[in-house]
């Protein structure tokens, strides 16, 4: 089993980074909106591709005042253009950002799981030999215990375990 977090993060590196998100959500919070489900599936989406068209397009429609139909307000076109391409740079950093906290999440996560499952093994081996004090510890988490979609909790410990063992005398 190969540890690949290995670094702690330290509590007010987090406690900033928590701070900063909230400054950005207080300081976007006048200014962005929440769709439904059906609103993000029915609306028209501009991708990396439509964003040089309407670039482009917003560009000519200046430029080219004759062209534009009357009922185009180019000034909403200007607001909506805008915030569009300057939401872009912020959401390609924020999906980054979001990206790398949820993978070290994972690993941190799967890590941490996989030692508790060994923990927990090795308990319930000690509680089967009589070893004082693990039948209460195993008893505790065998409480605790997640159980999976399948409803067999012992046999993904198990098979989980075994992957574990494996991974261990590989190491």
């Amino acid at each position: 089993m190969e540890n690949k977090h290995l670094q702690a993060i330290p509590a007010d590196v987090l406690t900033q980074v928590q701070t900063k998100i909230n400054e950005a959500m207080t300081l976007l919070q006048p200014y962005v909106m929440a769709l439904t489900s059906g609103e993000r599936r029915d609306i028209l989406k501009m991708g990396e591709k439509s964003l040089s068209f309407v670039e482009k397009a917003y560009e000519l429609a200046n430029q080219n005042p004759a062209l534009r139909p009357s009922y185009l307000d180019m000034s909403a076109f200007a607001v909506d253009f805008g915030d569009a391409h300057g939401l872009w740079v912020a959401h390609n950093s924020s999906q980054q950002l979001y990206e790398n906290i949820a993978d070290t999440q994972m690993v941190a996560g799967s890590e941490a799981y996989q030692a508790a499952l060994v923990f927990y093994n090795s308990a319930k081996m000690a509680a089967a030999q009589d070893i004082p004090g693990a039948k209460a510890v195993y008893e505790e988490l065998r409480k605790r215990f997640p159980h999976g979609k399948r409803g067999s909790s012992e046999s993904e410990t198990e098979t989980i375990t075994e992957t574990i063992k494996k991974d261990v005398r590989v190491s």
